[in-house]
């Protein structure tokens, strides 16, 4: 009965937020180009998700090593769909770059668009490649960081997967550092069956970023593997 409540207050919540979200888009668009109001309101709302349950634990650790007037792009360990929600501790102002699917979802589609979210098709390889970095580099110019999850699906088998190039190409491009960020709990929050599982326990760690030397010098596949090593091995620490 519980979970059944909380995920009505989630609808009303997203519905809330929703049209929230649009007016300040409308209101705001001329004179805020990086949607500052649009991704507090989507910080909102994730924080009244996790905030709300009183059972719910969470640990966050590493947030000293953010400069709030960097951007970055974030890599993300994927494990569940709450991982996304999860980020929005994290005080940055950042977009996703996210599978087209996702943005056919009620609600999620739609304040992922307000947002300004990436939408990419996966089947296309060179052109989602070029789409990420000419519109991570654009919202990057405005200040903005982009988040990524570099192995590029969730991990069924709950080990870190292997990596793909796009984060780690855009970091180059777009010539900023690498924030690698590490995530356990967000898989546990639901049941098999759907329901809520109240005792769950969140931990969030923020590595210390790949300064920009790095990521300019460093070849592409050593690049990707220094920061999969690093996250693996936070991964091992955090879900012990």
């Amino acid at each position: 009965m519980l979970s059944v409540l909380f995920y009505i207050y989630v609808l009303i919540e997203l519905t809330f937020f929703f049209i929230l979200s649009v007016i300040a888009l409308v209101v705001c668009y001329p004179f805020d180009k990086p949607r500052r109001v649009v991704h507090e309101l989507s910080r909102a709302i994730c924080m009244c998700f996790w905030c709300v349950p009183p059972t719910w634990k969470r640990r966050i650790k590493g947030l000293e090593n953010i400069d709030k007037n960097k951007s970055y792009v974030i890599a993300i360990n994927h494990n569940h769909m709450a991982d996304i929600l999860a980020l929005y501790f994290l005080p940055l102002n950042f977009r996703w770059v996210s599978k087209k699917e996702v943005f056919r979802m009620p609600y999620i589609g739609q304040l992922l668009s307000l947002h300004g979210d990436i939408a990419i098709d996966r089947s296309k390889g060179a052109e989602s490649m070029k789409m990420v970095i000419d519109n991570g580099k654009m919202w990057i110019s405005r200040g903005v960081s982009i988040a990524m999850f570099p192995e590029g699906t969730r991990s069924k088998s709950g080990e870190m997967g292997r990596f793909k190039q796009g984060a780690f190409a855009l970091a180059k491009e777009a010539q900023v550092e690498i924030l690698p960020v590490v995530m356990h709990g967000t898989k546990s929050v639901l049941k098999p069956n759907f329901m809520i599982n109240w005792r769950n326990r969140l931990s969030i760690s923020v590595l210390p970023p790949i300064p920009v030397q790095d990521v300019v010098s460093t070849p592409l596949p050593e690049l990707m593997e220094r920061t999969r090593e690093a996250m693996c091995e936070e991964y091992e620490k955090i879900r012990k």
